[in-house]
């Protein structure tokens, strides 16, 4: 019998690597090709990458079309096993705590940044060649307009089930998804088993058809990628450096403070997770969305020690109530004009300018042109003669390249603010979590969860 020496590596060792995948199978590999050729593309051929938004739009729509299914599957069942209506009126009204309390610290700590770096000096803006401004702005809004307060809280009532789900109206999806959840738990263990076992069912055959959409991932970031240059160009980034530059730097200092966050309120390493969810960042970068990567982020909170009630509860929610990085952009966005037109805007300005943003920035998800409605309803309600609402228009050259700071900070604010509301209600399994971040091997979830399974592609993107 021959001796194993200290370095032989076990036998499961060598069949883990004899079956591991090919490197360039890796969709983080994918991605990051993708991303670079999808710039290269739209700086050499600006015509060309202007042409390739169909591949982003047709692989975002894709996406879109099973997110409200899925989101009503997972909350549904998550809410019947748990069977507690205090339980789910606890984790909402926790998650709207937390929200509200990081969302009011990411607009400060905007403003903080704002007034340091003077993003806007330098430019001197003359007000009369705003004249056009306003044009523009409605245009790319669409003439729309945010909703008010009350109009906002109404909207989350559907008028009609099959409406909610063919707009893609999350809130919506989600109210009527925690209605049919309650119903379904009071039946208890006299309920109907069927219905449980066929929204089951529906669950998986779900996740198995966004396994098979995510296999064109690379295919919606590289037309991303290669319109958002060609259409804005690089140029605008050295028009707009310093401001990019904040945004960018204060994206980074935020993320480091969710860290923090992660840390002390959920006893999670956060980079050890950014790891752990490196293909999801990578393609909302790429994309320039958070809604591509929902159904596999929920998936993997889930898998990773987070209760089914908590990741569907708190997710979906956060996508219109926890936008960290749009916060964190509009409040630099609102000193940035100011410091353009040469105008000091007083401490009593600046915080009637945040109270406005933290009631309009609850609106924005799925409003075309949200930010420029957001900011256009804060300058007009600081009512500063100096500035006029037209002023907005001067960052339409901008603002298209802040959309990959405005989604990595929203869906990691939104991760972390799942871990901190899972530990918060005892939901969260930190062992598991550790393993997990780890790459150690985990066993199933005992309450089988189709959020849980990964189909053969998961499996290979990992490496």
């Amino acid at each position: 019998m021959s001796a194993t020496t200290a370095i032989d590596p076990p036998d499961s060792e060598l069949v883990r690597l004899a079956n591991k995948p090919p490197w360039y199978t890796s969709l983080f590999v994918q991605l990051l090709v993708a991303i670079v050729a999808g710039i290269a593309v739209g700086w050499l051929w600006p015509d060309v990458g202007g042409s390739l938004k169909p591949l982003a739009d047709g692989f975002i729509k894709l996406i879109k079309m099973l997110i409200a299914p899925i989101i009503f599957c997972t909350v549904v069942l998550g809410i019947a096993h748990v069977g507690d209506l205090k339980s789910v009126g606890r984790i909402g009204v926790k998650a709207l705590i937390y929200f509200e309390a990081v969302t009011t610290f990411a607009l400060l700590f905007g403003l903080l940044v704002g007034n340091l770096v003077k993003p806007g000096a330098g430019f001197s803006i003359d007000p009369q060649t705003l004249a056009s401004g306003a044009e523009a702005v409605a245009k790319k809004t669409n003439d729309g307009e945010l909703p008010h307060t009350v109009e906002f809280l109404l909207g989350i009532i559907p008028s009609s089930v099959i409406s909610a789900f063919a707009e893609n109206a999350l809130l919506q999806v989600l109210f009527f998804a925690v209605l049919f959840g309650l119903a379904l738990a009071k039946f208890g263990e006299h309920g109907p088993p069927v219905v449980m076992e066929f929204i089951d069912h529906l669950s998986h055959i779900f996740f198995t058809i966004i396994g098979w959409i995510m296999r064109l991932a690379p295919i919606g970031a590289f037309g991303a990628m290669a319109y958002i240059i060609g259409q804005y160009g690089i140029g605008s980034l050295g028009s707009y450096g310093k401001l990019i530059a904040a945004c960018y730097a204060a994206a980074l200092l935020f993320i480091v403070i969710l860290a923090a966050i992660a840390r002390l309120f959920a006893g999670v390493n956060l980079w050890k997770f950014l790891v752990y969810i490196k293909d999801e960042m990578f393609l909302a970068l790429g994309t320039a969305s958070t809604e591509v990567v929902l159904p596999r982020i929920m998936a993997k909170l889930t898998n990773a020690g987070c209760s089914r009630t908590t990741t569907g509860l708190v997710v979906p929610t956060g996508y219109s109530f926890n936008l960290d990085g749009a916060t964190l952009y509009l409040s630099i966005c609102v000193l940035f004009l100011a410091q353009a037109l040469g105008v000091d805007l007083s401490l009593g300005e600046q915080i009637t300018a945040v109270l406005v943003l933290m009631l309009t920035s609850k609106g924005m998800a799925g409003v075309p042109g949200s930010s420029f409605l957001a900011l256009s309803a804060t300058v007009a309600a600081i009512g500063h003669g100096a500035i006029p609402v037209a002023a907005v228009a001067l960052l339409l050259g901008a603002d298209r390249i802040m959309d990959s700071m405005r989604v990595s900070v929203n869906l990691l604010g939104n991760c972390v603010a799942t871990l901190v509301v899972a530990n918060w209600e005892g939901q969260l399994d930190k062992e598991r979590m550790r393993k997990v971040l780890d790459g150690e091997a985990v066993p199933p979830l005992e309450d089988p969860d189709p959020m849980a399974a990964e189909d053969e592609f998961d499996v290979a993107s990992r490496g």
